[in-house]
């Protein structure tokens, strides 16, 4: 995979306002590129694909997907050897690559989330806003001891989302704790000038997520400035154990799908970096708008081709019939001497009415120039069904032909069928 075309940095800065010397948490620490033969446990319509990747909905209407790590996450560890409390939760970090794919161009059907969690039983909760994570009645109920850092891709007026394309901190609840339109702050920039992401751009991008329980700032390779930022006691929220993973929804009538590239996380150290290159691509699936532009244009440029084609064959076969020549029987008896229809037809001016010479027993008679000696010449025209009128007429002209000694002008003769004019 090359470079990714955008970072997402999420700062996550829970304070605690405790201060502890001793810390003795397990560490946890794990990477995946990519999650062929993963051991994951996976729910609703979540499945590992056969390249590779997490799907977590897979453009089914109304449904949810959960993918979490096997094993609860020891958060908390002794506070001494002889202790009986515990410690406070333990600093982590978190880094996945993820991409949303819509069947629409610029629409969603609902986001996805980062969920640390006292349960991986969402049985209960609901596709669309609620992100396969809560419920109407469970929203906001302290019991669930929810952390979500969600990335919402559809406006939600009942959780008073900012807009519909969003990152934001959700603590037992999908009114966001904090949230911020997506994006990051580029370190290039001398004035970390802020760039605009659409997280359902069918791109793959990179999150970060870190909680420090002591300080504010953490060392970790990413963007300098955290595109948001919340200061929250974790342990006030979670258990000695968590399940973390990742939750997708969607909605009624848009499809979407969810998917997860790469996911690193550490407790107690920093997660893992994720090497790009090692990852699966995202699919590349025409939106079912541009599918029905080209279902529209295609056959109109189709059929505007073939007319286009079909006017100019017409045109040609007219023009080569308007200057086509038939060679009469009379000709091979009487032989006279030949000019090509085209010749004559552009010396009569294409024998107009104004070029008539007169009107004979076998047809009309026109006034001509050769185009090229610029000779006057006169045409008779006749009727190509009058066979021995025209021998007549030519063993006449034949003989007077016989007895000029010298003819300043030259008669041609032709037949009136062959002009398609």
């Amino acid at each position: 995979m090359k470079h990714l075309p955008f970072l997402v940095h999420l700062f996550f800065l829970l304070c605690l306002g405790l201060s502890l010397t001793t810390r003795c948490a397990g560490d946890v620490q794990f990477i995946y590129s990519g999650f062929t033969g993963a051991n994951l446990t996976l729910d609703g319509v979540a499945a590992v694909t056969a390249g590779g990747m997490l799907e977590l909905t897979n453009g089914t209407l109304q449904r949810k997907g959960h993918a979490f790590y096997p094993a609860p996450v020891p958060l908390r560890g002794a506070a001494g050897p002889n202790a009986t409390t515990t410690t406070a939760v333990e600093s982590f970090s978190t880094s996945f690559v993820f991409g949303v794919m819509s069947d629409h161009v610029g629409l969603s059907a609902h986001g996805m989330a980062f969920v640390v969690a006292a349960s991986r039983d969402f049985s209960s909760a609901l596709p669309s806003g609620y992100l396969g994570l809560l419920n109407v009645t469970s929203d906001g109920d302290t019991g669930n001891r929810l952390l979500a850092v969600e990335l919402d891709t559809m406006q939600n007026d009942e959780f008073r989302d900012i807009n519909g394309n969003h990152v934001g901190i959700d603590i037992n609840s999908l009114h966001s704790l904090r949230s911020y339109s997506a994006g990051y702050y580029n370190d290039d920039d001398n004035n970390n000038g802020f760039r605009n992401l659409t997280l359902i751009s069918g791109e793959a991008m990179q999150v970060w997520v870190d909680y420090d329980r002591e300080t504010t700032r953490i060392a970790v390779a990413k963007p300098k400035r955290p595109l948001v930022s919340a200061r929250y006691n974790l342990s006030t929220l979670l258990k000695d154990v968590a399940y973390i993973g990742f939750s997708a929804a969607t909605g009624g009538t848009l499809r979407s799908r969810h998917y997860v590239l790469g996911w690193s996380f550490g407790l107690g150290r920093p997660a893992p970096a994720i090497d790009i290159t090692k990852l699966p691509k995202l699919p590349r699936t025409v939106s079912k708008d541009r599918s029905r532009i080209l279902q529209i244009t295609l056959p109109l440029a189709t059929a505007a081709f073939l007319l286009t084609v079909g006017a100019a064959v017409f045109m040609l076969v007219r023009r080569n019939r308007r200057y086509s020549e038939l060679l009469e029987d009379w000709e091979i008896e009487f032989g006279p001497h030949r000019f090509l229809y085209k010749d004559l037809f552009h010396a009569t001016e294409g024998f107009k009415n104004s070029c008539i010479l007169g009107i004979g027993g076998f047809g009309k008679v026109y006034r001509g120039v050769l185009p090229m000696s610029k000779s006057e010449i006169a045409v008779k025209r006749v009727s190509h069904g009058s066979r021995q009128g025209m021998k007549q007429f030519i063993a006449e002209i034949a003989l007077v032909a016989s007895n000029t000694a010298t003819l300043c002008n030259y008669l041609a003769i032709v037949s009136a069928e062959v002009n398609f004019s």
